[in-house]
């Protein structure tokens, strides 16, 4: 077998499981909180910490991830990437007290931000874009499981054992994936690397890292109006200087000018939208279990797999339906379903049968998994191999920030229907997050019309192995 074979082999299998080890890592932690705290003798409200110092650091390194790529090569990052997470995970299940462990999971977000563009990147210039659709879709599975089984499998190592081993389960996932990566990772980088833009990435990096920080505590603390206020105009004042500025450089650190290309500006900005709804669901789905239903959380984690089943479903399914119907018709209709499908939430209640919810949240992961399947690869339908870094880059960055509202939308939401509500009135906080799922549901929707641009034939190079016609980018 060829190297180039062995690569198209082995590349999928090995960046699923970094990425499932990434995702499930991101949203295993919040389980633990409690029992850390407990363990650290500190109020479970000053480890916040620890979970916004890991999305501080992927939403400032992310934007580096395809210089680092192009510099120093695919190979060299994507391992050093997986090396520098699990050392920190070892780090974080070490840790004596807040402070180590917010600077062991700030080590642990830089691994993580270079580690999805960086596998993205290697799998969009392995595979010729009509295999794309198979090799990202199956890679993006782990993506979408991971943060499914977070709560399940955090409420359950903390339940049997203590707050560490949520860490050191990274451990031998991450050993392994270093073996595969030295053993099968193509190595990619430019010919001629771009100079690194430090003034765009003090700019952008300074005001994605403010912003996603204030999306990550809303809710938690409370900060006064003034203060939210002249934080978040900072944040945009430096993301609007960094677009003056890349419009002004020979070689910024994310080129705007890739949303010229009418695919990738769909899929990325217009997908931004889309994401605000879907992503409030898991902040949603858990109220709705354990405060409307008044059921444990082990069985409400397990009211999650569901999803993650119907997930795996559409990995066998998702290149046919595109095949068969494209990506305008697929990306407009499966975002009403899944509008439905969120506002279907706003009927369950107290009395509704459990066998009824199971399917629900099936149909849910189904559409979602084809939705992230269709929006991640068409953005790569009509971009230029030497542009690939450039975009993987770009796209990640925008979905960091998409994960950040979506939490935070969904934490808005819930926020203003229970404001003044006792927790212990399930009739009222059901009530209250019902409007919420309809409030998510209308957002889904309005968000279809973003899809409406696009072409018939549009992703055709992807889904149908049709010639490309290339987009000219200024």
């Amino acid at each position: 077998m060829t190297d180039a074979a062995k690569a198209k082999r082995y590349l999928p299998w090995v960046v699923a499981t970094v990425l499932f080890m990434e995702q499930l890592d991101s949203t295993i932690v919040n389980t633990a909180v409690p029992s850390m705290a407990a363990s650290l003798q500190v109020a479970p409200l000053s480890l916040k910490a620890v979970v916004a110092s890991y999305i501080l650091s992927l939403a400032v390194f992310i934007p580096i991830s395809g210089w680092m790529a192009d510099r120093f090569g695919t190979r060299r990052i994507f391992f050093s990437a997986v090396a520098v997470f699990t050392v920190a995970s070892i780090l974080c299940g070490l840790a004596l007290n807040p402070p180590m462990l917010v600077a062991a999971r700030l080590l642990q977000g830089l691994g993580g931000a270079m580690m999805m563009p960086v596998g993205r990147l290697t799998i969009v210039r392995t595979f010729a874009k009509s295999e794309l659709l198979a090799a990202m879709n199956f890679v993006l599975i782990p993506a979408l499981i991971g943060p499914l089984l977070g709560p399940t499998v955090g409420g359950l190592i903390v339940h049997w054992a203590s707050w560490r081993e949520i860490f050191f389960v990274n451990v031998p996932v991450g050993l392994v994936a270093l073996t595969l990566i030295y053993r099968y990772l193509p190595d990619y980088r430019a010919e001629v690397p771009r100079p690194l833009d430090v003034v765009g990435f003090v700019l952008f990096g300074s005001g994605v890292a403010l912003l996603s920080w204030l999306l990550e505590i809303f809710g938690e603390h409370r900060l006064d109006a003034t203060s939210t206020a002249v934080l978040l105009l900072l944040a945009l004042a430096l993301l609007a200087a960094y677009g003056v500025h890349a419009r002004h450089t020979l070689h910024p650190l994310l080129r705007l000018a890739l949303f010229r290309v009418r695919t990738f500006r769909v899929a990325v900005a217009g997908g931004f939208v889309t994401r605000i709804g879907i992503g409030g669901l898991p902040f949603l789905l858990p109220l709705l279990y354990q405060l409307g239903l008044g059921l444990p959380a082990w069985q409400s984690g397990l009211l999650m797999m569901p999803s993650a089943a119907g997930a795996i479903c559409m990995k066998f399914l998702a290149k046919r339906i595109l095949g068969r119907f494209g990506y305008r018709t697929v990306l407009v209709v499966n975002t009403l379903l899944i509008g439905v499908g969120i506002a279907a939430f706003s009927m369950v209640g107290a009395g509704t049968p459990i066998a009824l919810i199971l399917p629900l949240a099936l149909c849910m992961g189904f559409v979602n998994s084809l939705q992230f399947t269709s929006m991640n690869t068409m953005a790569y339908a009509d971009v230029e191999p030497r542009d690939t870094s450039m975009a993987s880059t770009l796209a990640s960055s925008l979905q960091q920030l998409s994960m950040s509202f979506g939490l935070a939308a969904g934490s808005l939401v819930a926020g203003w229907f229970l404001s003044g509500l006792p927790q212990t009135d399930q009739g009222a906080v059901l009530h209250a997050l019902h409007y919420a799922f309809v409030t998510l549901a209308a957002i889904t929707v309005v968000s279809s019309l973003s899809f409406w641009g696009l072409r018939p034939d549009d992703g055709d190079s992807v889904s149908r192995g049709a010639p490309v016609v290339e987009t000219p980018v200024a």
